[in-house]
């Protein structure tokens, strides 16, 4: 089940809950009900508005080699139909024509 992250639009208080894509929370008391929590002295009847956030743990290649090391093949365009592998180990292929 992915993470979703909430904001009340009265009191600014941000939430994070875990939840099936299925389920729709308009109201902080259904999203506390789903999260397991205390309401605190937010009104249950104020409205949440789902926040778009990126997914954690994304690495982004750096180098060739990062993109080697992920199981990615890179290639360059050299000329006109011609593409150089420049993740190419020892032994393979360097050039490719389309």
């Amino acid at each position: 089940m992915p993470i979703y992250v909430y904001r009340c639009l009265d009191t600014n208080e941000v939430l994070e809950v875990l939840h099936p894509i299925s389920c729709t929370i308009h109201t902080w008391g259904e999203l506390c009900e789903v999260a397991q929590c205390d309401l605190g002295g937010t009104d249950a009847k104020a409205p949440v508005k789902r926040l778009i956030t990126a997914p954690g743990g994304v690495v982004v290649p750096k180098s060739d080699s990062d993109y080697k090391s992920m199981g990615f093949t890179k290639l360059v365009r050299r000329g006109k139909g011609l593409y150089e592998n420049v993740t190419a180990n020892e032994g393979e292929q360097r050039f490719i024509e389309a």
